[in-house]
């Protein structure tokens, strides 16, 4: 198994805990950072503005991937436009469709064609890959984020379609797929193996890399360990 270090996929910290981001800021590996408003909701942020500001003072040479939440075209126009100009290192994160199930692929093409840099978010199927491939394939640098965690909780394997959106970006030599939404951290090294450009992460995955490469017998030692341990400590008695 490679060692994280040797690995060709570049990870992306998802979150959006200015603390937290920061800490993880000091890990060479970690090479570039992504929110969105339900991570923001759920850490308590209200000033949207002030806390992207914040986090780009912090963080001022990594990619960092902010999201429009307006569902209007023209004003995600106006939102992205604003969001962009914030920073070099800033990605506008643009839904693949509205609530309506209305296609932004032609916001998308606007905005990249105008050397916005856009990660379009919340993919789950290759006629998406597609369309907004053909979207970004000419304009300004750009993400392609397709929630393979998501794919997977429905039962499906998200491995072949992953490995589809790899051959499908293949036009578009500035844009870059993303696994998003992983589910755990055997899919850090799925990405890898099939030539994905990025995958977003977790700190709850990221924890987990320590254990890379461990003995797997002394791992089901560490887990008897636990068991028993948590036994006692419960005063068990039969």
């Amino acid at each position: 198994m490679k060692s994280v270090d040797n690995l060709s996929v570049k990870i992306f910290a998802d979150g959006a805990d200015l603390v937290g981001m920061q800490e993880l800021y000091r890990h060479p590996f970690v090479q570039g950072f992504t929110t969105n408003p339900t991570l923001m909701r759920k850490a308590g942020i209200s000033d949207y503005r002030a806390f992207a500001l914040q986090v780009l003072k912090a963080i001022p040479d990594r990619p960092i991937s902010f999201e429009v939440f307006s569902d209007e075209f023209a004003d995600m126009e106006r939102q992205a436009r604003e969001i962009a100009s914030w920073g070099e290192n800033v990605y506008v994160k643009i839904p693949v469709t509205n609530t309506r199930r209305e296609s932004a692929c032609a916001l998308i093409r606007r905005l990249s064609g105008s050397g916005v840099k856009v990660n379009v978010t919340a993919i789950l199927s290759l006629d998406q890959v597609r369309n907004v491939t053909a979207a970004v394939a000419s304009g300004a640098p750009s993400c392609i984020s397709v929630f393979a965690g998501r794919v997977a909780d429905t039962g499906c394997d998200p491995v072949p379609l992953m490995t589809a959106a790899v051959e499908i970006l293949r036009v578009a030599p500035l844009a870059e797929l993303i696994w998003a939404s992983p589910r755990e951290l055997l899919n850090i090294f799925q990405a890898d193996a099939i030539g994905c450009h990025i995958i977003t992460v977790t700190p709850d995955i990221l924890k987990k890399l320590s254990l890379v490469g461990y003995d797997l017998g002394e791992y089901s030692l560490d887990t008897v360990k636990m068991f028993y341990n948590d036994a006692a400590q419960a005063g068990f008695a039969l």
